[in-house]
């Protein structure tokens, strides 16, 4: 499938909300991908949103494509989809701090301390030379 059956977009798409330095500047997308957002990226938001009709066989098949995204072929679709998902879905927040589990099982561990023995370190030891001259 080639884009020449899929409409140019009536103005530029630009989502200012998201990328608000442009689609390839984001780091997610490259320079062909947000050629074809800038280009199609409006038809492509009136198709999905049910404000435009299709009216080739490419832009039948986007709207197939869209809804079940394992039959996405063109590069026009997959960048759809890939924008889709970076735009709409909820961003992925990864942290530092290890699994609570891990810090219940240390205070159990506390609990095997014996500490009848707490008194062997109480010797004060000095390591500078005494001057007793």
């Amino acid at each position: 499938m080639s884009n020449v059956d899929f409409r140019l977009g009536k103005k530029p798409f630009y989502d200012n909300k998201r990328f608000r330095r442009g689609f390839a500047k984001s780091g997610d997308f490259t320079i062909a991908e947000e050629e074809i957002l800038i280009r199609f990226g409006d038809t492509m938001n009136l198709l999905e949103g049910g404000e435009l009709a299709p009216e080739s066989e490419e832009e039948r098949h986007f709207l197939q494509a869209v809804a079940d995204e394992q039959q996405a072929e063109s590069k026009l679709e997959k960048t759809w989809i890939k924008y889709i998902h970076l735009a709409r879905d909820r961003k992925k927040f990864h942290t530092l701090n290890g699994k609570k589990a891990a810090a219940t099982e240390s205070v159990e561990d506390e609990s095997d301390y014996d500490d009848s023995n707490a008194d062997i370190g109480n010797d004060i030891v000095d390591d500078e030379p005494r001057s007793d001259d």
